[in-house]
C-alpha cells in the first residue's frame, strides 16, 4: 500500500499482516507529524485493500470449480 504519492509504502501479506512500512526522509521533521500519521493510517487501509483484493482472487481461483450454491461464501 502506498500513501501521498509513494511517500509512505506499507508491505503487507494477504493475511494482513505487515511486513514493513517506509517513510521518505523527507517527512521526518517534527512539523510533519500530524501528516505522517495520516500519510501512515493511509498507506496501511491501501495495504489492507490490495491484500484482501489479493486474497479473494485467490479464493475465486480456487472456488472456481466448486458447485457451491449462489451466495456461499467461503471461508465458513
Amino acid at each position: 500500500g502506498a500513501a501521498g504519492g509513494g511517500l509512505v509504502k506499507v508491505r503487507a501479506t494477504a493475511k494482513g499482516t505487515i511486513l514493513g512500512v517506509s517513510i521518505d526522509e523527507s517527512l521526518l521533521q517534527p512539523s510533519e507529524k500530524t501528516m505522517v500519521e495520516d500519510l501512515i493510517a493511509a498507506a496501511l487501509n491501501d495495504a489492507r485493500a490490495k491484500a484482501d483484493q489479493a486474497a479473494n482472487s485467490e479464493m475465486q481461483k480456487v472456488t472456481s470449480g466448486l458447485p457451491l450454491p449462489p451466495g456461499m461464501k467461503l471461508p465458513f
